[in-house]
């Protein structure tokens, strides 16, 4: 298993596929600084340069960014159903709320 740390990452795959810093920093139109930044951990890639890096290295974008973090998915999941809740008349919010008082009462909580 490969270390979860994104320059680590980067940087193993870059050393495992024989390329050097200005290798990679030429493929993804940047400078080896930028680079060398990213493996010591002092820049972060946008999602652009992630997705040609994967693409580059012959990995899934997935495996280089590496799982979602539990807290910030549940965040994320809190704040999409704010947004969508924001969006409903009251009769809607009453249906929904009336909806999941019988999900959390009868334990059926999906």
């Amino acid at each position: 298993m490969m270390d979860s740390d994104l320059g680590a990452k980067v940087k193993k795959l870059r050393i495992s596929h024989g390329l050097t810093q200005e290798d990679v920093a030429k493929a993804l139109d940047v400078t080896p600084g930028y680079i060398s930044n990213v493996e010591n951990g002092r820049n972060l890639m946008t999602l652009r340069m992630l997705s040609y890096y994967a693409e580059l290295t012959g990995v899934s974008l997935d495996y280089l960014a590496g799982s979602v973090d539990k807290n910030y998915q549940s965040t994320a999941l809190d704040n999409e159903l704010l947004q969508l809740i924001q969006k409903m008349d009251v009769d809607a919010k009453e249906k929904l709320i009336a909806t999941l008082r019988i999900w959390v009462k009868n334990d059926t909580v999906l």
